[in-house]
């Protein structure tokens, strides 16, 4: 199919250029192993790639992307746990030092929250029972007549991963002991602006 013929052609583009710029690096990333400092929590959504926004180098980030870049509360029982998995290693096997969980404007993820549905499909939904993470907070932002509960949904969704994230103990030990430090930021598509959450004033403030 042609749009993997595409992907081919970008790796070949990679493999004789930025490949041979950073062959020392990948070098050191194959012998040495990975080390980085940061984990980023972002978004599946194609628009939004955390290595381009913010122009990082291989073995910089450690990234995890999911459907509206949730993270799950703290629990143990039933089912598979691919994104507490993910956070374990992260601080765990490779002791970031930062998380960063990275929200986005038009993000369909959210979009499906405030509509529900089963986009067109009978059947069980994977993606309700995912978004069903920010159930409250959806319930909180359609109450407040917001002029915009797309991109309040947005920006609230990011303090519900990072309310989460503080529920896994090991992330609440290390950020009380200074290992650790949790931020909350947001990517505008259309404007292409950055905005990273204030703790003290618990506010977007852009960058």
């Amino acid at each position: 199919m042609p749009e993997f013929a595409v992907l081919v052609e970008g790796y070949r583009r990679f493999k004789s250029d930025a490949y041979v710029r950073q062959k020392a690096r990948f070098d050191a990333l194959a012998s040495d192993g990975q080390s980085p400092p940061i984990m980023i929590i972002s978004c599946c959504d194609s628009r939004v790639d955390p290595a381009t926004v913010f122009d990082t180098t291989p073995g910089q980030v450690f990234a995890l992307r999911n459907v509206a870049n949730l993270v799950p509360p703290y629990e143990t029982g039933g089912g598979l746990h691919g994104v507490s998995a993910a956070i374990e290693f992260g601080v765990l096997g490779l002791e970031v030092r930062h998380i960063v969980v990275l929200g986005h404007a038009q993000c369909g993820g959210i979009k499906a929250s405030l509509e529900g549905g089963d986009l067109g499909n009978a059947g069980y939904s994977f993606i309700d029972g995912w978004v069903d993470i920010v159930r409250p907070a959806r319930e909180k932002v359609l109450a407040s007549s917001s002029n915009d509960p797309q991109r309040d949904l947005e920006l609230e969704a990011i303090r519900v991963s990072l309310a989460n994230l503080r529920s896994f103990p090991f992330i609440a030990a290390r950020e009380q002991s200074g290992q650790l430090k949790l931020h909350g930021a947001y990517f505008g598509i259309a404007d292409g602006n950055l905005y990273v959450l204030n703790d003290e004033s618990d506010t977007f403030e852009v960058q």
